[in-house]
């Protein structure tokens, strides 16, 4: 089975150091980080998607990390088990 969270950061600039705050207290559960935005010689999107791969060790882990997420404003957190 396979742990996938999707978080999507709106507006980016203003959310992403707190996410990213709350990313790193959580690395230990990350195995495989990518994240995603437009971007062009002329313009940077100001919406982010980040998709994490998550170790199944610790489904509390897992369910602190989606609700501290979710609790910052524009982060929109989702987890998908496959």
């Amino acid at each position: 089975m396979f742990s996938v969270m999707a978080i999507k950061l709106s507006p980016r600039t203003s959310s992403a150091p707190k996410a990213q705050e709350i990313l790193t207290k959580y690395g230990c559960i990350i195995k495989t980080r990518i994240g995603l935005h437009e971007a062009s010689k002329d313009t940077c999107s100001t919406a982010g998607l980040i998709l994490l791969d998550l170790l199944r060790d610790d489904e509390k882990k897992i369910q602190n990390l989606l609700a501290e997420l979710n609790s910052i404003d524009n982060v929109t957190a989702k987890l998908l088990e496959i």
